[in-house]
């Protein structure tokens, strides 16, 4: 017996059932537009936004053996961020935060502007 299950709704992130330990992540990557940012974004966080047509060669100013902590607005531009990254040769640890609301309380950083 086949049994489809749907669901609508927006892409994110499942919440963390630790905190996450920030010590183990290079950077926190948060992806979304300068406007968006602007509204609020996790401290210590760095502004990588996916639309800029400087991303690739902004991810290649990084290591890419290191981690990193990437969220946006719903989760899926993180993700394909992380994908961009994966193509380009990043090897440590790439993490969907999910949401800026979802990244914060994994982290346990405030959302600051």
């Amino acid at each position: 017996m086949f049994v489809a299950v749907f669901s609508l709704g927006t892409l994110t992130a499942c919440a963390a059932s630790e905190p996450v330990d920030l010590a183990s992540y290079a950077a926190i990557i948060d992806v979304r537009t300068v406007d968006e940012w602007n509204t609020g974004h996790l401290e210590t966080a760095v502004l990588m936004d996916i639309s800029d047509a400087a991303f690739a060669s902004n991810l290649e100013t990084l290591d890419k053996s290191a981690n990193y902590y990437v969220y946006c607005r719903s989760g899926n531009r993180a993700g394909q961020a992380i994908e961009q990254m994966k193509k380009l040769g990043f090897t440590g640890t790439l993490t969907n935060g999910g949401s800026v609301e979802d990244a914060s309380a994994a982290t346990g950083l405030a959302i600051v502007q």
